[in-house]
């Protein structure tokens, strides 16, 4: 019987299923037969692979060749599945002994030449098959990728015969593994921001609980400076956390950068972008800014220039952490638990509040302004800053810098810590039941928080997350409980929540 069964993997998400590549040998005119709903990329590998197998000098049958790619009912796309059937075609005909690829999984496609051709979405289908206990053959262009997974049985190949030779016991491949040295690239510093002490400490709280920060302020006042410089003082990511922002990466299409594995990502998507490249979308679905950000940073600039539907996309993804795209063929879950800092102006021109009187807004037109973002979304975001323009004096090149990331970092490691020993998770999310466990109020404190509920007209929602900012700044502070200044510091971080933050109605 003119059989062969080869392991490969597809794409789903950043999930990476077991696809079974089945081919079979009949008598009959040749033509190949491809089953298992196939799309056009991978129907058009029958050519591709006839060429390739050719090429390398190798016989391609004459026969009519089947192809079943099982599961039948699971989308398969791209070209990764022409090496597995090349040798799905070459093991049924005789040419490699069908038993040599039982214990291995193959991806990668083809080039007319036989050469092996790089593909996404490698590092998914790498950690499967060293969760399922396989070996994996993938293209030398995907080692550096695939070394990710620190797995002993990675192996790359150049071309279609090193593969055939591999399985015929003449050769050994390389490990992936020695493809996996890289460099870390720099951080911007938080020494170049001049001045705005407030909105440095105010950076240092939502790194330390992982909270999500709206800054506003008239132009050139450093909200995008200070933005920037927020991944330098985070924590480094852990393995667990660097893999999972790589995969999400090696499924995205747009590559991965090895230079900035350990670091968490930053994304900065234009005000313009659409809600589908914020939250992801395609017909096959891929990730979105939100998850490409995932255990990482997004920057939305121009807050109040977003179109309303882009932003109202990013509500369940800010409370769950996790993104569902829905298509009509397939269905895709990414995680996105990723930490919001969004910037905005007061006001449509810019300059309200600052000291130049330049503003020349009306109370109505600035309320409209401020009303593009809806309630619920800035139930959302912890911390609201206001931030003022700084004198020239103090921008001057020889003005004194400002405290490093690197002594900022020591501080949010620290308070970071004492969250993880606690709870095991930052305080930014923080459930109801942990929240009633350790952000427990005196009496006083408790009178304080009704106070400001009721004053300025807060939500449930708000209010839990004022308790889990106090909690952060107790931690930073070396306290046990939330004592009177941390949560009075935290309240103050309401700012769009007050009364006196909208201008009074002129007449």
């Amino acid at each position: 019987m003119s059989l062969a069964l080869v392991h490969s993997r597809a794409k789903s998400g950043v999930q990476a299923p077991a696809v079974r590549v089945e081919v079979y040998l009949a008598p009959g005119l040749p033509v190949l037969n491809m089953v298992g709903l196939p799309e056009a990329a991978v129907r058009e590998s029958r050519d591709r692979v006839r060429a390739a197998i050719s090429c390398a000098q190798l016989e391609f049958p004459n026969r009519r060749i089947t192809v079943n790619l099982a599961p039948a009912d699971l989308p398969k796309d791209g070209g990764r599945f022409d090496l597995p059937l090349a040798l799905g075609i070459l093991a049924a005909n005789g040419a490699i002994d069908p038993q040599a690829l039982n214990e291995y999984e193959f991806i990668g496609e083809l080039a007319l030449t036989g050469e092996l051709r790089a593909i996404d979405g490698v590092l998914p289908a790498v950690l499967a098959a060293k969760q399922a206990g396989r070996r994996m053959i993938v293209p030398l262009g995907n080692a550096a990728e695939a070394g990710l997974a620190r797995a002993e049985h990675i192996y790359t190949a150049r071309t279609l015969m090193e593969v055939v030779h591999h399985l015929r016991g003449d050769t050994c491949l390389p490990n992936a593994a020695m493809h996996c040295d890289f460099i870390e690239a720099s951080v911007p510093d938080m020494a170049d921001v001049r001045g705005q002490h407030s909105a440095r400490r105010a950076m240092e709280i939502a790194a330390a609980g992982g909270h999500h920060i709206l800054l506003i302020g008239s132009p050139g006042c450093g909200k995008t400076l200070l933005a920037s410089r927020l991944p330098g003082i985070l924590p480094m990511a852990s393995d667990q956390e660097a893999i999972e922002s790589a995969a999400i990466a090696s499924v995205s299409g747009r590559g991965l950068d090895l230079t900035r594995f350990r670091q968490r990502s930053f994304r900065s998507p234009h005000h313009t972008s659409s809600a589908v490249a914020l939250a992801g979308g395609g017909t096959q679905p891929r990730p979105g800014e939100i998850s490409l950000a995932h255990n990482g940073v997004l920057f939305l600039d121009e807050l109040a220039e977003w179109d309303r539907k882009s932003l109202e996309v990013l509500r369940q993804p800010l409370e769950s952490g996790t993104v569902s795209i829905s298509r009509a063929s397939n269905t895709a879950e990414f995680p996105a638990r990723f930490q919001l800092v969004a910037a905005m102006n007061p006001c449509p021109c810019g300059w309200y509040g600052d000291n130049s009187g330049r503003c020349r807004c009306t109370p109505d037109a600035i309320e409209r302004y401020r009303g593009k973002l809806s309630g619920p979304l800035l139930d959302r975001i912890d911390i609201h800053l206001a931030m003022t323009r700084l004198s020239h004096e103090e921008l001057h090149l020889n003005a004194p810098s400002g405290e490093s990331s690197a002594a900022i970092r020591e501080r949010v490691i620290l308070a970071r810590q004492v969250q993880i020993n606690r709870t095991g998770i930052c305080n930014a999310h923080l459930s109801q039941s942990q929240l009633k466990s350790h952000c427990q109020l005196a009496s006083a404190n408790q009178d304080l928080l009704d106070k400001a509920m009721n004053a300025l007209q807060l939500s449930a929602r708000a209010t839990y997350r004022i308790l889990r900012v106090a909690r952060t700044i107790a931690d930073l502070a070396g306290c046990d409980t939330i004592e009177t200044p941390h949560l009075a510091e935290a309240i103050q971080y309401r700012q769009l929540d007050r009364a006196l933050a909208l201008p009074k109605r002129r007449g």
